[in-house]
C-alpha cells in the first residue's frame, strides 16, 4: 500500500455525495430492479464514473475527494445495512420530509451489532485512494443514525431495549470501523451525524419525548458515542462531522438553531472538522460558533447551498465570514457546501453544471479569504 496522502483540514471541502450520472442510474436500475446485468458489469460502470468524478473534484481545485457515494442508494442506510446485526426492510411508506416522502427503506436491528472485517465500504475507500493524486476521503453515517433512524419496535434484541447497552455496542462497532478504515489507509474519515441538528427542532424533540427519550439526554449520549468511537484514533487521522436538517430532492426534514447541541458538538465529541449547514434561516444564527474551543478544530459553514441552482455571490460570502469571525477565530474556519448534492441517488434539483459551479465557488472563496485551499 502506498503512503496515504494527508493534509486535512482544508479551507475548501465538500460533504461527500455528488449527482449521479445517467450511466450509473441506468446501471443500478438494470442490476437492482431489472436483474439484467451482473454485479461485475455494475461495478465496471460505477468504477468508470467514479474515476471521472474524482477528476472533476481535482480539476476544480479540491484537495480532498470522494467517490460521490455513487455505489449507494442512501447516504446512511447502505452503510448501516452492511453492519452485522442490521437488516434493511422495504415497507409501504418512507420517512416524511417537507412535502415529500423518501423511499420506504427502514433499518432494523436484529442481532448483536458489530463492524465486519469485509464491510464493502472499505473497498469503496480503497478505490478512491488508488485513483486520486490528492487526499481520499469517505463519508459514512455517524453512530447516532443507527439509533435515531431505527424505530423502537424495530430493535428486537432484548438487551438493546436498554439504550445504554445499545449505545455502548454502537460505540464499540464504530470504534472497530475507525480502526478498519485506518488500516485500509484512510487518514480522513467523515461521519455524518446530522441528528444533533434534528434534536434542536421542536417537533423532533417532541417525537423523541413521546417515546420516553429526553432529547437533551440523547444529545449528550450521541456525543459520548462519537467520542468513544474516535478517541483512540492515531494522531495522523482526521475525523470530520457533517450536520444538517435533511436533504432529499432539495427538501428538508428539520429546522432550528444549533444552540441546544453546540456545546456537545464542539466540546464532547472529539471531532476535528465540522461541516455545518448555514444556507438558510432554518439553521439559526452563527452565535453558537462562540462555543468552538480555540485551537486546531475547524468549522466549514455551509453558506453555499446544494438545494437550488442559484450561485451565491462571493462578496456576500465574504460578509458572512466577517459575521462568523465575530464569534470564533477566522483561521478556524473554511468553506463547504451546506450538504451533499445527492444524499440519495435521486439527487437534488440542480444540474451537473450547477454542481461544478458551486464546487468552483467553494475553492474561489477559500482562495479569496485565506489565500488557498490548503493554507
Amino acid at each position: 500500500m502506498t503512503e496515504p496522502v494527508t493534509g486535512a483540514p482544508y479551507r475548501a471541502d465538500h460533504v461527500g455525495s455528488l449527482l449521479r450520472p445517467d450511466s450509473v442510474k441506468e446501471a443500478r436500475k438494470k442490476f437492482y430492479e431489472d436483474k439484467s446485468i451482473s454485479a461485475d458489469e455494475l461495478k465496471e460502470i460505477e468504477d468508470a464514473a467514479i474515476a471521472d468524478v474524482i477528476k472533476l473534484q481535482e480539476d476544480v481545485g479540491l484537495k480532498a475527494v470522494t467517490d460521490g457515494e455513487f455505489r449507494r442508494k442512501f447516504w446512511h442506510f447502505d452503510f448501516m445495512g452492511m453492519l452485522t446485526g442490521f437488516t434493511l426492510v422495504e415497507r409501504a411508506v418512507g420517512v416524511q420530509f417537507h412535502g415529500v416522502t423518501i423511499p420506504p427503506t427502514h433499518p432494523t436491528i436484529t442481532g448483536k451489532l458489530d463492524f465486519p472485517e469485509d464491510h464493502p465500504m472499505l473497498e469503496h475507500y480503497k478505490f478512491v485512494a488508488a485513483n486520486t493524486k490528492v487526499q481520499p476521503k469517505i463519508s459514512i453515517p455517524g453512530p447516532s443514525c443507527c439509533h435515531f433512524r431505527t424505530a423502537p419496535e424495530d430493535i428486537t434484541p432484548a438487551e438493546y431495549k436498554d439504550l445504554d447497552v445499545l449505545f455502548a455496542d454502537l460505540a464499540a462497532t464504530y470504534k472497530k470501523a475507525v480502526e478498519a478504515f485506518y488500516a485500509a489507509g484512510c487518514r480522513y474519515l467523515q461521519m455524518d451525524d446530522i441528528f444533533f441538528a434534528y434534536l434542536c427542532d421542536p417537533k423532533h424533540r417532541a417525537a423523541k419525548a413521546a417515546l420516553g427519550q429526553d432529547p437533551d439526554w440523547l444529545i449528550d449520549r450521541y456525543a459520548w458515542m462519537m467520542h468513544e468511537a474516535i478517541k483512540d484514533r492515531p494522531a495522523d487521522m482526521k475525523i470530520g462531522m457533517h450536520l444538517c436538517r435533511g436533504n432529499f430532492a432539495s427538501t428538508h426534514a428539520a429546522e432550528g438553531a444549533y444552540d441546544m447541541a453546540a456545546d456537545a458538538i464542539f466540546n464532547k465529541t472529539g471531532i476535528d472538522i465540522y461541516f455545518m449547514e448555514y444556507d438558510t434561516d432554518r439553521a439559526g444564527s452563527l452565535e453558537p460558533l462562540r462555543l468552538l474551543p480555540k485551537g486546531s478544530k475547524r468549522v466549514l459553514p455551509g453558506f453555499i447551498t446544494t438545494k437550488t441552482p442559484e450561485l451565491e455571490d462571493i462578496d456576500d460570502l465574504k460578509r458572512k465570514f466577517d459575521e462568523a469571525g465575530k464569534y470564533c477565530d477566522i483561521n478556524q474556519l473554511g468553506i463547504a457546501p451546506q450538504c451533499g448534492f445527492a444524499s440519495t441517488e435521486e439527487g437534488n434539483k440542480v444540474t451537473m453544471d450547477d454542481q461544478r459551479k458551486k464546487l468552483e465557488l467553494v475553492v474561489k472563496t477559500a482562495e479569496a479569504i485565506w489565500g488557498g485551499v490548503d493554507k
